[in-house]
């Protein structure tokens, strides 16, 4: 069973998909087992694009506790942190391309490039349609390192009602992924 002492890092980057970092923060939240910290850090355009998809500001709640890109004063910057989970949803081909590369430009490029030294779970949501040559070889280079691709891809054997149902296929992909227990729909196992 997963320990209430967890802590994650949550990126949103500056693509679509504004509503899948909303509905995973939301979830966290929920959860029987929550994190007991969700880092939570915006690139420069994520608030943006937040605001314009969702109609609200950002505003975190605990366990939600927001950090600067700019800089790396942040717990999680050194692989001696605890932090043992990120995950960018939803993560832009720029951001992406930035990660494969091993810049570590700001504090989302440097966490993950933590995250995959230290052998910790990144969990990458791409948000991009259709893929380049170039989105793909950085896809595969992140997951050769070790990295997740989850790209934001809904189910429908789950037969979703609404745009949250669907959302949400995706966001209890996440939830799986990053090792807490979400509940949800599972194929065949459902009755």
């Amino acid at each position: 069973m997963v320990s209430r002492n967890r802590k994650i890092v949550l990126a949103v980057t500056g693509a679509s998909g504004s509503i899948y970092a909303r509905k995973l923060l939301e979830k966290l939240q929920q959860l029987k087992n929550p994190p007991e910290e969700v880092a939570v850090i915006f690139s420069e355009i994520a608030k943006d694009i937040w605001e314009a998809e969702t109609g609200q500001k950002y505003s975190p709640t605990p366990p939600a506790k927001e950090y600067n890109n700019k800089t790396f004063y942040a717990p999680f910057a050194s692989g001696s942190s605890r932090y043992d989970t990120m995950i960018i949803c939803p993560a832009s081909m720029g951001m992406t391309g930035r990660i494969a590369n091993g810049t570590s430009e700001d504090l989302i490029a440097r966490t993950a490039d933590v995250m995959l030294k230290e052998r910790r779970r990144l969990i990458i949501v791409p948000r991009e349609t259709p893929y380049s040559l170039i989105h793909i070889n950085n896809m595969k280079t992140l997951t050769l390192a070790g990295a997740i691709i989850c790209p934001a891809t809904p189910s429908f054997y789950s037969n979703p009602k609404t745009i949250d149902d669907l959302v949400m296929t995706v966001v209890n992909r996440i939830i799986d992924l990053a090792g807490f227990d979400s509940n949800s729909f599972r194929w065949m196992e459902n009755d």
